[in-house]
């Protein structure tokens, strides 16, 4: 079982507690006796009975195909070869940052260090939705692909994601939910996830970025070769942006591990948060 961490509290106290622990890494060094290749693309895709390609497998943020959590730091260089860490090369697909409108852009500027651990899926112990799970989350995934229906487990928090593919219509009145009311189709090899009704709690990155009810978000995979799965994303939301974001095409690589049992419980991390930000809050009231 991985060990679940949230957020950092800017202090002394967490980072002490922090330094207390030998770094993972450091544990891998010893063991890692060879280097962590670049997947190469494999061969043509498997295909699914109707002849689209077919997405089963676990599959990894990365281009090593396997779980690189434990090779940070300084030494990573070492052992991993140029391109496994990352899914795209921003030089040959450049990703655009969001553009918000203006009211939310000053919402985020003004979030202290503490309300934006706070808003962290992860400090939560809460799932990190759609469009999280594929732009914000360094843990496998496995896809489980049956005619007219795509299954996603999810390792972070064993969540999980049943998506028709036969076209279908959204509910008409969908509850919010962390992955949202999806449905999806083919447009030839390439399958479209819409998703709708995404609850508010969730935040598409790290610093901030939250959402409004009206929230919309495209999801289009591909599985070009054996071991490539590439997944762009697409989100609309008239209320936040002023514009949609596009994605840049991320890789991921098929891996040949099974997922872990992965769940966040008993976070007391928060509630040092909490005391923390209320005292941001009282100092720039002061000011």
């Amino acid at each position: 079982m991985k060990p679940v961490f949230g957020g950092w509290v800017a202090g002394a106290a967490l980072l002490a507690l922090s330094m207390s622990h030998p770094p993972c890494f450091a544990q891998a060094k010893a063991q890692v006796t060879e280097r962590i290749h670049l997947v190469p693309p494999g061969g043509p895709p498997p295909r699914a009975a109707d002849g689209h390609p077919d997405f089963s497998g676990v599959w990894f943020p990365n281009g090593g195909g396997r779980d690189l959590e434990a090779f940070e730091g300084s030494f990573a260089g070492d052992v991993l070869d140029p391109g496994v860490r990352g899914q795209f090369d921003p030089v040959v697909t450049p990703e655009e940052k969001p553009s918000f409108q203006p009211w939310a852009e000053a919402k985020i500027k003004a979030m202290s260090p503490a309300e934006l651990e706070l808003g962290r899926a992860s400090v939560n112990c809460i799932p990190r939705g759609v469009p999280g799970i594929a732009i914000i989350n360094p843990y496998p995934i496995q896809f489980v692909q049956t005619s007219g229906m795509l299954v996603e487990l999810i390792e972070i928090l064993n969540n999980f994601r049943v998506i028709h593919t036969d076209g279908r219509p959204h509910s008409k009145t969908p509850d919010p939910t962390f992955n949202g009311d999806a449905t999806a189709h083919w447009e030839k090899d390439t399958l479209v996830i819409d998703t709708i009704a995404i609850d508010e709690r969730t935040w598409n990155d790290f610093v901030g970025w939250f959402h409004s009810d009206q929230e919309h978000v495209i999801e289009r995979i591909s599985r070009p070769s054996m071991n490539y799965l590439i997944y762009q994303v697409i989100v609309e939301d008239p209320k936040v942006l002023t514009k949609p974001w596009v994605s840049a095409p991320r890789r991921w690589t098929l891996g040949h591990e099974d997922l872990q049992e992965y769940y966040c419980t008993n976070n007391e991390e928060i509630n040092e948060l909490k005391i923390v930000s209320e005292k941001e809050k009282h100092k720039q009231q002061g000011k």
